[in-house]
């Protein structure tokens, strides 16, 4: 790799899987290349803790400095839910703690953000535990109730109370020493489609979604 291409990039760009929960010599070489800058980690790689534990040590010993990273979330995208690790509730249920009626709001605020926090704290920790070092959460898109894809992995539609929750969360992983990457920039949450399998596309007037998102 060129000098100057290689003082330019702080780190590697790439971010890359493998086809199982154990590295092959390929994937080793593939892991070996200087444009690699870490592992995304897959419910398809998960056999148990024990060997997750292992895998993210043959991806150290490969090299030390590669990210191990996840898509771990609570709800229905947490990519290990058994074997030790908590199966986290969605996202939708803390915002849902902070609308509650019954309590004055101040209070429910506190609380929700607390349960955030706690939630960050057992998640980044478990991961931790077994070499993991970062997870692509929390989501930050605003719940419009238009997106299944986002539906309830959204902490709720008023940005302020995802922000405050989303900060609360993030503090937990840092706690735990576990760093993170929000998501998803444009937000999913007024389209309906996939866009894992196709683009989606917001049909909202552009006066419209300045008025919601500018």
């Amino acid at each position: 790799m060129p000098h100057a291409l290689k003082s330019a990039v702080q780190h590697a760009p790439l971010i890359i899987d493998t086809a199982t929960g154990s590295l092959s010599k390929a994937d080793q070489a593939r892991l070996a290349h200087p444009l690699v800058g870490g592992v995304i980690l897959f419910a398809r790689h998960w056999q148990g803790r024990a060997q997750l534990i292992e895998q993210c040590a043959a991806i150290k010993a490969v090299r030390p400095d590669l990210l191990i990273t996840v898509d771990h979330e609570g709800g229905r995208v947490q990519r290990f839910k058994t074997d030790g690790f908590t199966h986290l509730p969605p996202m939708a249920a803390l915002g849902r703690h902070w609308l509650k009626p019954e309590k004055r709001p101040g209070q429910r605020a506190l609380e929700a953000m607390n349960i955030a926090n706690a939630a960050g704290l057992v998640l980044g920790s478990e991961l931790r535990a077994c070499g993991v070092d970062f997870s692509f959460t929390p989501v930050l898109d605003l719940d419009w109730g238009e997106s299944g894809v986002i539906g309830d992995r959204a902490f709720a539609q008023d940005p302020r109370i995802v922000t405050a929750l989303a900060q609360a969360l993030m503090a937990g992983l840092r706690q735990a020493g576990v760093r993170n990457c929000g998501k998803h920039f444009p937000g999913h949450g007024f389209v309906k489609a996939d866009s894992h399998t196709e683009i989606p596309v917001d049909k909202r007037s552009r006066k419209a979604i300045e008025l919601d998102d500018a």
